[in-house]
């Protein structure tokens, strides 16, 4: 029997419940992006979340990061080298990327850090009153007057 991996689908979202808005992303043409740069995305309290990413040879004013709708992008310019260099081996990439996350409807960016080569976006599920968990009293069942009719 076949079996289906869907860890894919959760690498570049956070704070869904919808399937069906996953299944939507993933089957999208345009979304098989390379594993560059490489991130993580963690859970740091009950509604608080941190995507790390590494950015190794990018300085703070290289990166961008955006939030339109719900998606929330990170992409960055490789930018020029300082003065010409001869590599004799090259191992730390640094070419422009762009990296889109796909988040729910209540997860907002809290904001941004950069430290020591690691771009660091928290975030943080905000839900509305009306959409938290509530507990409905039952009232006691009333004797409703029943109006005679004539007749």
């Amino acid at each position: 029997m076949r079996s289906f991996d869907l860890s894919p689908l959760l690498r570049s979202s956070v704070g869904f419940e919808n399937l069906n808005r996953l299944v939507d992303v993933a089957s999208r043409p345009d979304y098989s992006e390379s594993a560059y740069p490489p991130y993580n995305i963690e859970k740091t309290g009950e509604d608080e979340y941190r995507v790390t990413m590494a950015v190794a040879g990018f300085s703070r004013e290289d990166i961008d990061i955006s939030v339109k709708d719900t998606v929330l992008t990170i992409k960055a310019n490789a930018g020029e080298e300082d003065g010409e260099r001869t590599f004799l081996h090259r191992g730390i990439a640094k070419r422009a990327f762009e990296r889109r996350f796909h988040l729910a409807d209540t997860v907002r960016v809290q904001g941004a850090s950069f430290e020591n080569g690691l771009l660091n976006v928290e975030l943080v599920r905000e839900v509305p009153e009306h959409k938290k968990e509530r507990r409905i009293e039952i009232d006691d069942a009333k004797a409703q007057p029943v109006l005679e009719q004539a007749a």
